[in-house]
């Protein structure tokens, strides 16, 4: 079976191959109803059309954008007259046409920009202050007049549908046929009401199958919706009542004043206001890598590019459907997303046993009629034909169906999707915002997490306790004390360095208390800057900003050129200590001159950098140079600067980071820290996570990246950190990992260059917080808390996905097993079915819908990480579920064949009934059977299946409800189904024989069998040793 799958129904978890996805889809055979099973499927025809359509789009932009602008130009403003304003405009108090104003930026056409008066024109147009944005109370207004920032969304299908999607199941449908067929032939030969009883029960029990089945998807399909709203909101920074705020992407609205920096996407058309080196990636929309350079001479914003550099404030002009990217956006989700790799999986295990079914239903069917056949033969009887003996024909038939219907599980892929759906939900309360589905199975299957420092494994908040100025240390305690040991000169142009080198802001809220927006790094050299000045304006008042160079993770530096007021040009440069030093040749001293950098004073400066990273601080370091006066050139140097000051920032550990680690550590998954920070300040937090052990390995990227791919296979088992790592680093060492140890690597990324790192992992992780909107389209699952053990979280609910599968596909095939032989040999030697259409229908229903629910959708213990991972290429139905499988099938077979051949005389059961009460009794046992085998399935390997059984609040549930309606069922309903009401002792030795399963798993479970996850992550090491690891060797 596992040989027949990994050939026809193998896909990978990310970016699976189109050739892939069609072959699964071939292989596919005996869809009972093809609507629901292929509903969380891709429609490869439906995404091929989209994507025709999108590039189609994408086209004309691009046409709008470089080609038809040149033609634009040709257009004179001085023809061009105002729309006239309608009524709803005017009276509204806006002076512009929506249409007329979404056209500017559409265009890209400066002659309509000029000819609206620019800037402060639109500005006045549109009643917004550039200085205070918009104001709340207006918000309404120009959403009723501009529109909302949403855009056209299928609606969510009703409920109705999904009973409908349920009533396609051929299966079913013949039944009803059949069941109609039997109700006409029962009343014409045994009269009313009687004569319907049969046919009636067969469609009462697929009303309640289809219902039941109808409102499971509902739910889920619920539950997708939600989340799927929660994936595309994004939060954004916006000036409103005069203050920075964060809003929703949702709540935007025309006239807001938005904040853009590195990694964000531009969320509405709009305006550029001001701002620096801004650099916009525009390939979503026109499918041109090449930036493009935003500034006042250029000053369109086109919604859903991406900001690739820089800095800047833009004004929105249009929203929603009125974008560009809005009509783009509606093709993008057409064709749905890609199947599972185990949704794919457990549709071949559904064809290989429907094929079995069929040949089973086929042969009980011919058995069934042949008997019949004999028995009028023997009898001399083949002449003589009557509607009675066409309606036992058409109730064989039916058996066989049913058989068929019970064969064939139509649950399996289904129950990936409860289970994800389950599973999704829970992550989201969990701080954890699933992207894509196939993340969460993969997950369980992580033998590697490449995580970051900061904001990851530390609070990501940040504060400076101790600073090197002029030859000295200093520790950060009293402002007045530390003030006093400052030359003034040396303190003014500190102030200048942290006030002025800033891509923050601060700003007041609507209570008047001082806020600063922008990283944790800026946010800490701000509020040291406060101690000593709290009017933060005075720096930047006199001064003139010509050009900034914002921090990325390449150059590890952020630089700024001023004009000061002498008329003097000063550049300003902070970033990682060691470059910073590098690039140095000068120092300030005590008095506050500059003097040159002797080797001993670099020496002492590199001491104090590396003495302030053992102690796990941050270091950041301070620079300036004053550039010629009347310099024309306004590039910002590269080196011979002054150093001024090395800060050291603490930023501690996050509670529960250690033991989330040692988790990891248990469950076999190995943590490696990859960073931009300073090698002993990344070694000093891993020995404090319990990352780095005596044995590990810490290495710098530079170093990384010199090595040959024989030296890296040679370290790679053994690293454990790397420090000064650029993006690139970290994608290296993801595909080495992938690609040479066979590991199943989890990795996680804030910024923009993190993105293709993230896209090659087998699990992108991006952070909630710190994590720009390029690092969040990328990755797999949003981190929103920033947290480590977060991700733990995410690890332990994979793991859970996958078992809970496991667990429903046993319970699942022992159900399929025993119904089909008990039928089948019955059928054979007494020329009877004792499980009539209506029970295989609510046996269905048991083992499927309510089975899936039962099972699929228990929560995660502590015992799944404490086992090895999964692994990449194990098999899914493993020989320990062979066993659970083979023995309680084996077990029920016997009991039910002793109540079929031998039941009456064991049973005491006389009188004219006897045969009724013996097939209720049969029917009763096996059901009960399955009660106690779904609670046996539990566990696949542990004996004690009844632990947090009170805690899985739905599997109760479904118990419940399961016993409550086979009670209802025998006692109540035996007109429909063909039972009997049954005395105590019966019902007595019908639950104690079902009982007997719980023993019978737990003897089970004795016998040794080689585990799949005896295979663990370490072996994937071609025979390294496994490290001793763990804070405890830390």
């Amino acid at each position: 079976m596992e040989s027949y799958l990994k050939e026809n129904f193998d896909v990978e978890p990310k970016n699976p191959t189109e050739e892939a996805l069609k072959k699964w889809r071939s292989a596919v055979w005996l869809v009972k109803n093809p609507r629901r099973r292929f509903r969380m499927v891709a429609d490869l025809a439906k995404r091929a059309a989209a994507e025709k359509k999108r590039r189609k789009i994408q086209e004309k932009i691009r046409i709008a954008l470089y080609v038809q602008k040149a033609a634009l130009q040709f257009i004179d403003a001085a023809n061009r007259t105002e729309h006239k304003l309608s009524q709803e405009v005017a009276q509204a108090g806006f002076d512009i046409e929506p249409e007329d104003l979404a056209y500017i930026v559409r265009s890209h056409n400066n002659k309509t920009y000029d000819f609206h008066g620019g800037l402060q024109g639109l500005a006045r147009k549109i009643k917004v202050s550039l200085r205070d944005g918009v104001l709340s109370g207006d918000i309404s207004k120009r959403q009723q007049i501009f529109g909302c920032n949403r855009f056209v969304e299928k609606p969510s299908r009703p409920l109705w549908m999904f009973v409908w999607d349920a009533l396609q199941d051929m299966t079913l449908i013949i039944l009803m046929v059949c069941a109609v067929i039997s109700v006409g032939v029962g009343i014409a030969t045994e009269g009313w009401p009687k004569g319907m009883y049969d046919g009636l029960g067969i469609i009462l029990c697929i009303l309640l199958v289809v219902l039941v089945t109808a409102v499971s998807d509902y739910k889920q399909s619920l539950q997708f919706k939600d989340l799927d709203k929660e994936k595309k909101n994004i939060i954004i920074q916006v000036t409103r009542d005069g203050t920075r705020k964060k809003v929703s992407i949702y709540d935007l609205v025309v006239g807001d004043i938005v904040h853009l920096s590195i990694g964000d996407q531009v969320p509405a058309d709009g305006i550029f206001i001001d701002g620096y080196s801004l650099s916009i990636d525009e390939s979503s929309l026109s499918g041109e890598s090449e930036p493009v350079n935003v500034d006042k001479k250029r000053p369109f914003l086109l919604s859903g590019t991406k900001v690739q550099d820089g800095s800047g404030k833009m004004l929105v002009t249009s929203v929603g459907m009125k974008t560009e990217w809005g009509r783009l956006m509606v093709t993008l989700s057409e064709g749905g997303d890609d199947e599972t790799p185990l949704q794919v999986k457990l549709n071949g295990v559904a064809t290989i046993i429907g094929k079995i079914g069929l040949a089973f239903a086929v042969l009980t069917f011919f058995v069934l009629t042949a008997r019949f056949i004999l028995v009028k033969v023997v009898s001399n009887e083949m002449g003589t034909w009557n509607m009675t003996d066409g309606l036992e024909i058409l109730n064989y038939f039916a058996i066989a169906v049913t058989i068929l219907v019970v064969a064939v599980p139509e649950g399996l892929p289904l129950a990936v999707t409860l289970s994800l759906a389950f599973a999704m939900k829970k992550l989201m309360n969990d701080k954890a915002l699933v992207r894509h589905l196939s993340a969460c199975e993969t997950m369980g299957s992580a033998t590697c997490i490449c995580t970051d420092k900061t904001g990851t494994l530390t609070t990501n908040h940040m504060v400076v306790t101790r600073l090197w100025v002029a030859g000295e240390t200093k520790e950060i305690k009293s402002k007045e004390k530390l003030r006093s040991t400052f030359a003034e000169k040396i303190l003014a142009v500190l102030l200048q360095s942290v006030f002025l080198n800033t891509n923050s802001e601060i700003v007041k809220d609507e209570t008047g208390k001082t806020n600063i927006i922008g990283s944790p790094t800026e946010t800490a050299l701000l509020e040291f800057g406060l101690l000593f000045q709290s009017n933060y304006n005075q720096e930047s008042k006199n001064v003139k900003i010509i050009k900034v160079e914002p921090f990325n993770s390449v150059k590890k530096k952020m630089s700024v050129l001023v004009a000061l007021p002498n008329g003097k040009m000063r550049a300003f440069c902070k970033g990682a200590s060691e470059i910073i030093l590098n690039i140095c040749d000068k120092a300030v001293s005590e008095d506050g001159d500059i003097v040159q950098m002797s080797d001993e004073q670099r020496k002492a400066i590199t001491d104090v950098i590396n003495g302030f990273a053992c102690d796990a601080l941050r270091t950041i370091c301070l620079a300036f140079q004053d550039l010629e006066a009347g310099s024309s050139s306004d590039d910002i140097p590269e080196n011979n600067y002054t150093i001024i000051a090395v800060v050291g920032i603490k930023d501690p550990v996050r509670p529960g980071v250690k033991e989330a680690v040692k988790t990891c550590l248990d469950a076999g998954i190995m943590v490696r820290m990859v960073t931009g920070d300073n090698i002993n300040t990344a070694k000093a937090i891993a020995r404090e996570c319990g990352i780095l052990t005596p044995d590990g390995l810490a290495i710098e990227g530079p170093e990384f990246r010199e090595k040959t791919v024989e030296e890296l296979r040679e370290i790679i088992p053994r690293l454990q950190v790397m420090a000064r790592s650029l993006p690139l680093d970290k994608h290296k060492l993801v595909t080495l990992l992938r690609n040479e140890y066979r590991e199943v690597v989890a990795v996680t990324g804030d910024g923009t260059n993190d993105a293709p790192a993230l896209h090659e992992a087998d699990i992108g992780l991006a952070m909630g917080i710190a994590g720009t909107e390029v690092a969040k389209e990328n990755a797999d699952v949003v981190i929103m808390d920033d947290n480590f053990k977060t991700i733990v979280v995410v690890a332990r609910w994979g793991r859970s996905v996958y078992i809970n599968i496991q667990k429903f596909v046993q319970f699942q095939l022992t159900v399929n097993v025993v119904a089909l032989m008990t039928n089948f040999v019955s059928a054979c030697t007494s020329g009877s079915a004792p499980l009539t259409a209506v029970q295989l229908l609510w046996v269905n229903m048991i083992m499927d819908t309510l089975g899936a629910l039962a099972l699929a959708t228990e929560p995660p213990n502590d015992a799944l990480m404490k086992r090895p991972p999964i692994g990449r290429d194990v098999n899914f139905i493993t020989k320990i579920m062979w066993r659970n499988i083979i023995g309680q099938s084996i077990y029920q077979l016997v009991v039910l064949g002793i109540l079929q051949f031998d039941g009456k005389s064991i049973l005491n059961i006389n009188g004219p009934g006897s045969t009724d009460v013996l097939n209720t009794m049969i029917f009763n046992t096996f059901v009960f059977c399955q009660v106690f085998n779904e609670i046996n399935s539990r566990d696949m390997e542990k004996i004690n299946v009844l632990q947090g059984i009170l805690q899985s609040w739905v599997f109760m549930l479904v118990m419940v409800c399961t016993v409550t309606f086979q009670i209802i069922i025998v006692e109540l309903l035996g007109t429909f189904a063909s039972t009997v009401p049954l005395s105590w002792n019966l019902w007595f030795a019908s639950v104690l024989m079902g009982a007997i399963s719980l023993p019978v798993g737990a003897l089970l479970k004795c016998i040794p069998v080689k585990s799949s996850t005896d295979v663990g992550v370490f072996k994937q090491h071609d025979g390294y040793e496994p490290l001793p690891r763990g804070p405890d060797m830390a």
